[in-house]
């Protein structure tokens, strides 16, 4: 039984060694697995890889005035446009009546991202006479494409049922007589009709290449801006700047990781040994839920990690504390065990919830840096009721189970 409980130990041991060098040392045999964490990288924010900080502030149009309503629709414009370019955790957020605050982390060229992002993409297709016959607002999809007989890189259009009705009437109007196609008033191409066109599909021609076309193919497909929008400030955090914020976070995490270690060791000695090994099962599981939810890590985010796992260790402190009172009153290991987790518990659980209370405002109330942190918290705080109560107490009765430490003083009485 005691040599059992002794390899069960060694076993869970080797087990948080195994993952915790799998999720330091990333291995490509787990990329392919989707539900599996490990092999996968942590999404960094704008303040740890570097990308772009920009203010927009919108201007009247002779169409539209600035109003909630078109701040609204203007935003939703913008978000659209970004989650086609794929870039991981945008921030698109109102900042007073007329400005859109935006961040993109890790975006090759920051500069045509903000060109692209603030272009009003107000298509229009007009007949000879210059008067509009259908827009933008018509367009079901957008699609980048090239050719299959001639490769020629094209845009291919598909209008709502309303607009294929709109096109078909408009091109059977115009038979043998040009519709000019138009994009926030430049003439992109001016083909002839040949014959109606009744399925509500169109192209458009002339890109030299696909990624200009996909570019065109978004900003269609996100609809056209409904005010002007001017940069009024424009932040570019360098790739460099980023990694040296992220080392120094790193280093920092390591330093108080390495205190709380030893300290719980030197104190409290086998309980402090075993919270040891509750908190790299709580650190390889916090940031499995990381990467699982595809979180993005900012510094605030760092923070708040780091501080979970100084809140993991006092629910230990507490416990641990009526546990050594237990065992002063001359209670046997596991009675006290039983006795100092019943005892230490609630007020374990109450410090929680008001911890997540706290977090809970500070993510309903707070700006998007600010709600990175209450998230990272949380999840460290629910994470932590798990393995500060659930895991050490196992892990403590399986170490009294061995009876290979009966010596009260080696549990901190």
């Amino acid at each position: 039984m005691r040599w059992s409980k002794l390899l069960t130990m060694a076993a869970i041991i080797l087990v948080i060694a195994a993952l915790g060098i799998t999720a330091a040392v990333p291995l490509p045999v787990f990329k392919d697995i989707a539900w599996l964490p490990w092999g996968k990288e942590i999404i960094l924010g704008l303040d740890l890889q570097g990308g772009v900080h920009v203010v927009l502030e919108a201007r009247d149009t002779p169409e539209n005035k600035v109003n909630d309503e078109t701040m609204k629709r203007a935003q939703a414009v913008l978000e659209r446009r970004i989650n086609e370019t794929g870039v991981a955790e945008p921030v698109v957020q109102r900042q007073g009546e007329r400005r859109i605050i935006v961040e993109l982390a890790g975006i090759d060229d920051p500069e045509q991202a903000v060109i692209d992002l603030i272009q009003p993409a107000y298509l229009e297709f007009k007949n000879e006479l210059g008067q509009t016959i259908i827009t933008g607002a018509d367009l079901k999809d957008a699609m980048e494409a090239r050719d299959p007989n001639t490769g020629q890189v094209e845009v291919d259009l598909t209008f709502t049922p309303e607009g294929t009705k709109k096109f078909a009437q408009a091109t059977t109007a115009n038979v043998g007589k040009p519709i000019g196609i138009y994009l926030d008033g430049q003439l992109l191409q001016n083909p002839v009709v040949q014959e109606p066109i009744t399925n509500g599909q169109a192209r458009i021609t002339g890109y030299e290449n696909l990624d200009e076309a996909h570019t065109i193919a978004i900003l269609l497909r996100s609809g056209a801006l409904p005010v002007q929008l001017e940069v009024m400030e424009k932040r570019t955090v360098g790739p460099q700047l980023g990694q040296d914020s992220l080392d120094r976070s790193i280093n920092a995490g390591i330093v108080g990781l390495v205190a709380i270690l030893v300290f719980m060791v030197v104190y409290y000695r086998i309980p402090g040994l075993i919270a040891d090994l509750a908190l790299a099962f709580y650190a390889l599981i916090v940031l499995a839920i990381f990467i699982g939810i595809h979180a993005t890590m900012t510094l605030p985010g760092i923070a708040g990690f780091l501080l979970s796992l100084g809140i993991a260790v006092d629910a230990n402190v507490i416990i641990f504390e009526r546990v050594k009172e237990e065992l002063r009153t001359g209670k046997s290991i596991r009675s006290a065990i039983d006795a100092g987790f019943k005892r230490g518990f609630v007020a374990v659980f109450d410090a929680n919830v008001t911890t997540l209370i706290g977090a809970a405002v500070l993510y309903f109330f707070g700006t998007s840096v600010i709600r990175g942190f209450a998230v990272t918290l949380s999840i460290g705080i629910l994470v932590s009721m798990f393995t500060a109560i659930t895991l050490t107490r196992w892990f403590l009765h399986l170490t009294a189970a061995t009876n290979a430490v009966k010596d009260p003083r080696y549990y901190g009485a």
